[in-house]
């Protein structure tokens, strides 16, 4: 696809009432409907409307989230949606690759072709909900990940395309020598195979990843077909594009194969005035105690005490080699404070709008000239949206941002084909023989 040819790729990051974490507070916020099917199917089909190309849920195993199963809702959404790609996140860490390769092949039958996996290794500790003493370490969750993936797409392709023929005349259902075992033996896993359902209608779904650390950054490089990551300038965005393009070579990839999308969660209004009138009312809705608590303990320093107007010190910090969660989302807010001289009351109020991905407040028409810089000048191929609030933050997006992308000729006007890989302009993977048996 030549330069001119390019469009933007736009996925709608789901999260309850909004991605400003004092959303729910707000008068006309209902977060009761969170569980509430139809209320996220209308959001949903908000973004089918504006012909985005996917929508995301994130998932973990911990936590107060009070959300529905993804695996579940995405399948449900299914039925009522038409083009729109459905993507959820599932860890590594504390799952099998045999469930793991049936489900996404489940849930691309049932979507007919738009299904995507965003692999995460898990950043918080899950280890006592799944009886185990330990968090894995960073590098070694990334490891394990790494044969995961690769069993589960050994399992989508124990299938060939063609294995399933429903002859009746000579009365076979399913060629015995189109499905294979895969035989695997690995470091981490032991998984003989074939997998119990026919290959997927995308080959793969679409694979996603999340990490931006240097294990995140290789391993997308490796394996994952769109990363979702999070930067607070375009030269961030920049220099991040520009790495992880030029590791694509070393896995005979080139750079159209992987789409990188950065996060951006904007506040939008008519008027400059009136946008920050809503993040001002927003803001005051935050839990300052709350946050600081919780920055705290991330970054490894008491801040209860600390002035709040007064620009943050990171002495006695912990540095990000000595995380053992999300490595990336730590250095940004280290770099946050270093390059930017933030008081504590900033810092706070920067991540409570997107918890360390890029914000906006101001005009439909302002965000465009946002979106078509970073997409015009190395710096994305399209964009993670996470409006701060929601439904009305993905509507004003999808009714006044995503026609002036239209007119500048930045992003489609129709739908160009039925599955999601199809929407991304992503090639659907040849089926790989492995040396292996026939299922007899």
């Amino acid at each position: 696809m030549g330069e001119s040819e390019r469009k933007l790729n736009l996925n709608a990051f789901l999260f309850g009432t909004g991605h400003h974490e004092a959303s729910w507070r707000l008068p006309e916020a209902e977060p009761s409907r969170n569980l509430d099917f139809e209320h996220v199917l209308q959001i949903v089909q908000t973004a089918e409307r504006g012909l985005m190309d996917s929508v995301f849920l994130a998932d973990g195993y911990i936590g107060r989230s009070n959300k529905l199963e993804p695996f579940t809702e995405l399948a449900a959404l299914a039925s009522r949606t038409k083009h729109i790609g459905l993507i959820a996140t599932v860890g590594t860490t504390y799952n099998e690759p045999f469930h793991v390769a049936r489900k996404f092949a489940s849930l691309d039958h049932i979507s007919k072709g738009r299904a995507g996996w965003n692999i995460v290794t898990g950043a918080g500790s899950a280890a006592h909900n799944f009886g185990r003493e330990d968090h894995p370490d960073h590098a070694l969750r990334y490891e394990e990940a790494d044969e995961f993936v690769e069993i589960a797409k050994q399992l989508w392709d124990s299938w060939e395309d063609e294995a399933v023929i429903n002859d009746k005349t000579v009365g076979t259902r399913i060629h015995k020598d189109k499905v294979h075992t895969i035989d695997f033996k690995g470091k981490y896993y032991s998984v003989k195979g074939p997998l119990n359902i026919a290959r997927p209608p995308q080959g793969y779904p679409v694979l996603v990843q999340a990490g931006s650390s240097e294990s995140g950054k290789e391993f997308a490089a490796k394996v994952a077909e769109v990363i979702f990551t999070a930067h607070q300038s375009i030269e961030s965005a920049q220099q991040f594009y520009k790495d992880v393009k030029s590791r694509l070579p070393k896995y005979g990839r080139e750079a159209d194969q992987l789409k990188i999308l950065p996060g951006i969660s904007p506040i939008l209004a008519d008027t400059v005035e009136e946008a920050r009138e809503i993040e001002s009312e927003l803001f005051n809705y935050v839990n300052k105690d709350g946050a600081i608590k919780q920055l705290s303990e991330r970054l490894g320093i008491d801040l209860s005490e600390y002035p709040l107007d007064e620009p943050l010190s990171l002495e006695g910090v912990r540095e990000t080699d000595e995380v053992n969660g999300n490595k990336s989302r730590h250095q940004l807010i280290l770099d946050l404070v270093r390059h930017e001289q933030l008081t504590l009351k900033q810092l706070i109020n920067r991540l409570a709008g997107a918890r360390g991905h890029f914000t906006f407040t101001g005009t439909p028409l302002q965000l465009a000239d946002v979106i078509e810089n970073w997409f015009v000048n190395g710096a994305a191929d399209g964009f993670n949206v996470m409006p701060q609030i929601f439904p009305s933050g993905l509507t004003q997006f999808v009714d006044k941002v995503i026609p002036e992308l239209q007119n500048r000729g930045l992003f489609r006007t129709e739908y160009s084909g039925t599955s999601l890989r199809e929407q991304l302009g992503l090639k659907r993977p040849a089926n790989i023989r492995y040396e292996s048996k026939a299922v007899l």
